[in-house]
């Protein structure tokens, strides 16, 4: 399917024009209030920079009252493709307030849709408090049927997370406990044969488990600044692969005067991974830096140190990068220009890459990205009052980054291929936001990735540009409307023929474009009561069952709506 840049802005054009809707926590005189409904989250699936990824829902988490005051930050998720999941919400954060009403935390949703869909949620937190934070977050998303026959291509999703907090002065203390199961199947099969495959010989399962202690002290009035963290993550698969992952993380800083500060931010990994084979994947990284600011000068001096025990393609396993950057601003809170030297050895782990791609095969080499040395430019802006501009550009030169492409073996799923020679990659970042006193919210946000690879014949599943228009909007604090339109350039992937001449003769490879895609999504919100309220959303509007990945289309429209119990 062709990319038309032309199509993309009329959609993008009829998008801005009908902008859509977040509704901001409020502080209300009662002494008793709830989380307001602070998320609409649409998630499409990740590859590295431009991936899909299942759609991830986070409820905003209470923190304790702020003892000072600070600019408030306008963050945005990274939008991503997941491979055919529906998405209860587009999430778009809103102000903390610095004199917050007590709430209580506790909400539960349920919904369902087209496709035998059904979405259940519940989110149950502990009142705001300044000695303790705890509360727990189930969510349930699962779809009967698919695209291609029905049953063969349903999917579900489960996961609970826990998670608590107590608090000493500016001391933090915490643990969190995540737990997950996913079933998908292997619906990318040729349908040209006399009898399809049974549902239950498609399946893949994964299970996911991880708990995480923690340690933090942030308050910008301390000298010492630290967050320190240990944990341990588990992930299987149907097919007996399990990947053990015992890691660390270490964030801090301590200031050495009104300008200048020393950081040093440190990764350890230690993974056992299991499948036909058995290996250990050791890791560790750490990057030390020396931080000024003179006057409108701020300058970061340091280098990153870091090895991986993967040998994949004959990798240098010790690799050292600079750590350096200058920004310099032009007009106080208008205009930050800065640039920098850089790179680090990436963690690539199964857990993480069956969030990207489901289909995977089993027996996978897995290998730690040597991403550097990273040359990159860029921008900070806030031209007018409300609307803020940010553009980078990166340069870097890659060892080892990962590309997916259909297995030899079964074109139903995807092997982790590797250039044998460095890939040069350009990355053009750019983002408008306009943000109108929380009540009408528009933002374009568009990446461009040029891939220069040297052994394989493309770049196999990465997009080369991928852009998301949006627009929030609440009315009256009663109807909350939000949009999104997602557009990913067209990738490739392969096919693998068989020449004529007997079965015996090698399949040949046949490189093939994927889909371009074009995805609209809508939703609404409407409060009947205080503590009730109901949805509706519309996905892939356009109905357009692109194939993100060769052989595996997505859902067409498929719309989702339910109701909202707060208590």
């Amino acid at each position: 399917m062709t990319f038309h840049p032309s199509k993309l802005l009329a959609l993008a054009g009829l998008l801005a024009a009908a902008p859509a809707a977040v509704q901001a926590q409020t502080t209300r005189p009662n002494t008793r209030g709830k989380i307001e409904e602070a998320e609409i989250e649409i998630v499409k699936e990740r590859v590295n920079q431009l991936p899909e990824a299942a759609r991830n829902f986070e409820k905003i988490k209470i923190d304790p009252p702020a003892k000072t005051a600070s600019k408030v930050g306008y963050t945005y998720p990274d939008f991503r493709l997941p491979a055919d999941l529906l998405n209860p919400s587009v999430r778009v954060l809103t102000i903390r307030q610095e004199e917050p009403a007590p709430q209580t935390g506790n909400y539960l949703k349920a919904g369902v849709g087209n496709y035998g869909t059904f979405l259940g949620r519940a989110h149950l937190h502990n009142t705001r408090s300044n000695s303790a934070s705890y509360g727990l977050d189930l969510n349930h998303l699962a779809s009967a049927r698919g695209p291609i026959d029905k049953k063969n291509s349903g999917q579900s999703r489960t996961s609970l997370d826990l998670h608590g907090e107590t608090y000493s002065g500016a001391t933090a203390l915490g643990a969190k406990v995540e737990l997950g199961r996913e079933r998908y199947n292997f619906y990318g099969y040729n349908r040209d044969v006399a009898m399809l495959p049974e549902a239950d010989n498609l399946k893949q399962t994964f299970t996911r488990a991880g708990v995480k202690v923690y340690a933090r002290n942030q308050a910008p009035e301390t000298t010492f600044q630290y967050d320190l963290g240990v944990g341990f993550r588990h992930w299987n698969d149907r097919f007996e692969a399990k990947e053990n992952n015992l890691y660390a993380t270490l964030r801090s800083a301590y200031v050495l005067g009104e300008k200048g500060r020393v950081s040093i931010n440190g990764d350890l990994s230690f993974i056992s991974f299991e499948d036909s084979l058995k290996y250990n994947r050791p890791y560790f990284q750490i990057t030390p830096a020396y931080e000024a600011t003179l006057n409108r000068l701020a300058v970061t001096v340091g280098a990153t140190i870091g090895y991986t025990g993967d040998t994949i393609r004959q990798a240098q396993q010790f690799n050292v990068y600079p750590a350096v950057r200058v920004g310099y601003t032009v007009t106080e809170d208008k205009f930050v220009v800065y640039g920098g030297l850089g790179g680090g050895v990436e963690r690539v782990t199964m857990y993480d890459l069956t969030t990207e791609n489901p289909w995977l095969a089993p027996n996978q080499r897995v290998a730690d990205t040597r991403r550097g040395p990273t040359v990159y430019f860029g921008f900070n802006a806030a031209p007018a009052r409300a609307l803020e501009v940010n553009a980078r550009l990166t340069l870097s030169n890659d060892r080892n980054l990962y590309f997916y492409n259909n297995s030899r073996r079964d074109s139903t799923k995807f092997d982790l291929v590797y250039d044998k020679k460095a890939t040069q990659l350009v990355n053009i970042h750019g983002e408008i936001i306009y943000n109108a006193a929380e009540k009408t919210r528009i933002g374009l946000k568009a990446d461009y990735n040029g891939y220069n690879v040297k052994t394989l014949a493309e770049a196999f599943h990465r997009p080369a540009f991928q852009s998301v228009l949006f627009a929030t909007h609440n009315v009256y604090d009663k109807l909350l409307l939000g949009a999104e339109l997602y557009t990913y350039s067209s990738s490739f992937g392969s096919s693998f023929r068989r020449p004529v001449g007997g079965p015996f003769q090698p399949q040949r490879e046949v490189v093939r474009p994927t889909d371009s895609v074009v995805d609209l999504n809508l939703r609404g919100d409407y409060r009947i009561k205080e503590n009730l309220s109901i949805f509706a959303m519309g996905n892939n509007l356009l109905g357009r069952k692109y194939e993100r990945f060769l052989n595996y289309p997505v859902k067409g429209i498929n719309v989702l709506a339910g109701v909202t119990y707060d208590f």
